[in-house]
C-alpha cells in the first residue's frame, strides 16, 4: 500500500530545507553587519591609545556587549531609495543621450505622469521626506551612508568641510559647506558669476511681449508671472513713440524702482515687453550637487517673495511635461538693484525638498502646511528697506540654500550699447558658457567691456 502522505511529507521536506537556507543567510547579513560594527569601534579604540587600564578595558567590554546593534528602518529604506534613484537615472539618462546623439531636440509632451503627479499631495510628502532625512545615523554607519550617495549621484567628498561623520543626518550632508578655495570666485569686476553648482539648461536675451523664457522647445512662460505681478522688472508700454523713449531717458536709470516701490499696481495689466539690456539664465542643481547658494554680483536685495506653490520635480523629464512647471513650483524670489540696474533671483522648490532657507532671513520658513490643496493666495512679500537702500550682498558670499536639488532662475540687467539691431557693441553682455554646461559657484557666465 502506497502512504497517503507521501507527497506532503515531501513538500515539508523541501519547505524545512528552504527555511533552513533562509536562516543560515539572516545569520551570514547580521556576521556581516557585526563585523562593519567590530571594525568600526576597534579602530575607535585604537585611536585611544589605551589610555584605560585592565579595569578600565573590563569597563569597556561590558558597555560594549551592553550596546546592542540596531539597524534603523529609515536607513536601510534611505539606502533601498539610493539605488532606486540611481538605477532610474541611469536608464534616463541613457535614453536622453541617445536622442541628442542622433540631433533630436526634445520637445514639450505632457504624458499621464504628469497628469497624475497633479493630484498628488506633493508637499505633504516633501515635508514627511524632509523629517526622515532628518533623523540622526548612526555614527559608525554615517561613511558608508553618504559614499552610497556620493557613487550614486557623483559627489565629490573630498570638498567637504566637515569628515563624514560629522554630519548626523542625510540633511546635513546635503548641505554641507566647502574647504575653503574650493570655490574661487572670478575677480573680474565685469562679469557675473554662477551662484550655484548645476547645468546650464536656458540663456539668453529677453525679447518679444512679455519676456518669454523657454522652458523646453514649444512652451514658454512669463518671466512676470516667475517673478510675480509686483515685480520691480524693468518693463517698457508697447507701441510708445521715440519722443516718450525720450522723456524716459531724461529721469533716473532707477526711476523705475522708485516707482515700483511706491505703486506697485501701476504696472499691472499693462501690455508691455522687458526693456533693451534684460538677460536671463536658468541653472539646475542636481541632488548630488552643492545645494548653497550665493550671490552672483554685488547687489542691494530690496525685497523677497515667497510663492507657496506645488512641488513638483524639476529633473529634465517634468521640464517636457509639466506646464509652466518654474510659476507653478514654491519658489522664493529676490529682486533688487546692482551696478548695471535690475537683478533677480529665483530659487525654484521641487519635490522632496523640505524647505529654501536665506541666510539673509533666518525665519523665513518654506513648504508649510495648507489648509487647502491648491493655494491661490497672493504671495507673502518682504521689503527689506523702504527707503530704497536694501540689504548689501557681496559677490560671491552665500545667500541661502536647497535642501537638495532644484533650480535657480537668474533675471539682470546687463551693459547693452544703443547699436542698430542686429550689431552689437564691445560694450555688451556676452554669455561665456553654452547651453548643457556644468558650472560651478564663482565661475563666469558672462562678460562685458568697459569703454
Amino acid at each position: 500500500m502506497k502512504p497517503r502522505f507521501s507527497h506532503n511529507v515531501y513538500f515539508l521536506a523541501r519547505y524545512s530545507h528552504l527555511r533552513r537556507f533562509h536562516h543560515s543567510h539572516r545569520r551570514t547579513f547580521s556576521s556581516f553587519l557585526n563585523n562593519i560594527r567590530a571594525n568600526y569601534y576597534g579602530t575607535h579604540a585604537s585611536s585611544l591609545g589605551g589610555s584605560s587600564g585592565a579595569g578600565g578595558g573590563g569597563g569597556g567590554t561590558g558597555d560594549s556587549k551592553g550596546n546592542a546593534f540596531l539597524l534603523p528602518g529609515a536607513t536601510m529604506a534611505t539606502i533601498l531609495m539610493l539605488g532606486a534613484l540611481h538605477a532610474r537615472r541611469l536608464y534616463e539618462d541613457k535614453k536622453i543621450e541617445e536622442k541628442r546623439e542622433r540631433g533630436i531636440e526634445l520637445e514639450f509632451h505632457p504624458d499621464v505622469k504628469a497628469s497624475f503627479l497633479g493630484v498628488l499631495p506633493l508637499r505633504s510628502i516633501s515635508r514627511a521626506w524632509g523629517s526622515l532625512m532628518s533623523l540622526e545615523i548612526p555614527v559608525w554607519m554615517r561613511p558608508y551612508a553618504y559614499k552610497a550617495w556620493a557613487r550614486a549621484f557623483h559627489s565629490n567628498l573630498e570638498e567637504a568641510a566637515l569628515p563624514l561623520k560629522e554630519y548626523a543626518s542625510l540633511q546635513d550632508f546635503f548641505v554641507r559647506s566647502l574647504k575653503e578655495g574650493c570655490r574661487p570666485i572670478d575677480p573680474d569686476p565685469c562679469c557675473l558669476v554662477s551662484p550655484v553648482d548645476g547645468t546650464i539648461l536656458r540663456f539668453g536675451e529677453l525679447k518679444g511681449s512679455r519676456g518669454m523664457i523657454e522652458q523646453v522647445k514649444g512652451h514658454s512662460y512669463s518671466v512676470p508671472a516667475l517673478l510675480g505681478n509686483n515685480s520691480l522688472l524693468p518693463m517698457e508700454p508697447e507701441g510708445k513713440d521715440e519722443s516718450e523713449e525720450e522723456a524716459v531717458g531724461d529721469k533716473s536709470d532707477k526711476s523705475w524702482l522708485r516707482v515700483s516701490l511706491a505703486s506697485p499696481k501701476l504696472r499691472e495689466n499693462i501690455s508691455a515687453s522687458p526693456m533693451k539690456g534684460l538677460y536671463y539664465c536658468v541653472i539646475y542643481l542636481r541632488p548630488g550637487d552643492y545645494h548653497r547658494i550665493h550671490s552672483p554680483v554685488d547687489w542691494n536685495a530690496m525685497v523677497r517673495r515667497h510663492f507657496a506653490g506645488r512641488l513638483f520635480p524639476v529633473n529634465e523629464r517634468a521640464t517636457r511635461t509639466i506646464r509652466n512647471l518654474y510659476v507653478e513650483n514654491e519658489r522664493v524670489v529676490l529682486e533688487g538693484i546692482w551696478k548695471e540696474g535690475f537683478m533677480a533671483l529665483a530659487a525654484v522648490g521641487a519635490t522632496n525638498i523640505g524647505s529654501i532657507e536665506l541666510f539673509i532671513e533666518p525665519e523665513l520658513r518654506t513648504n508649510k502646511p495648507k489648509k487647502k490643496l491648491f493655494p491661490t493666495e497672493p504671495p507673502e512679500e518682504r521689503v527689506y528697506d523702504p527707503e530704497g537702500l536694501g540689504l548689501k550682498l557681496e559677490k560671491g558670499k552665500e545667500v541661502g540654500v536647497f535642501n537638495m536639488g532644484s533650480t535657480v532662475v537668474l533675471v539682470f540687467q546687463a551693459p547693452t550699447a544703443n547699436s542698430p539691431e542686429g550689431s552689437s557693441s564691445s560694450s555688451d553682455y556676452r554669455f561665456c558658457v553654452k547651453q548643457g554646461d556644468r558650472v560651478r559657484v564663482g565661475q563666469a557666465l558672462g562678460r562685458w567691456n568697459e569703454e
